[in-house]
């Protein structure tokens, strides 16, 4: 247990820091999943609209700190390619 004034501070930021960044990592997720589902289903226009709010949102998450560009870019190209092999 942290003994001093910062540290309990420190503590207690890591704590809500890790919530926020479990809700984003768990949407990530799910978006990257839908996907993946409307590929398997083969319905191109399902996972064309599923490419487009994930690609959003992934960005979304770079612009928010929680990915970092080049991980964001990666995760859509493979999607992208994908859906395009559709």
């Amino acid at each position: 247990m942290a003994n001093h004034k910062s540290a309990e501070k420190r503590a207690r930021q890591t704590k809500v820091r890790t919530e926020r960044n479990r809700f984003y990592k768990t949407r990530i997720k799910n978006v990257t999943k839908n996907v993946l589902t409307a590929i398997e289903t083969a319905d191109k226009e399902k996972a064309v609209e599923a490419m487009k709010s994930a690609n959003k949102y992934l960005h979304h998450c770079v612009s928010k700190g929680i990915l970092k560009k080049g991980t964001a870019a990666r995760k859509v190209s493979n999607l992208q390619l994908k859906v395009n092999s559709l």
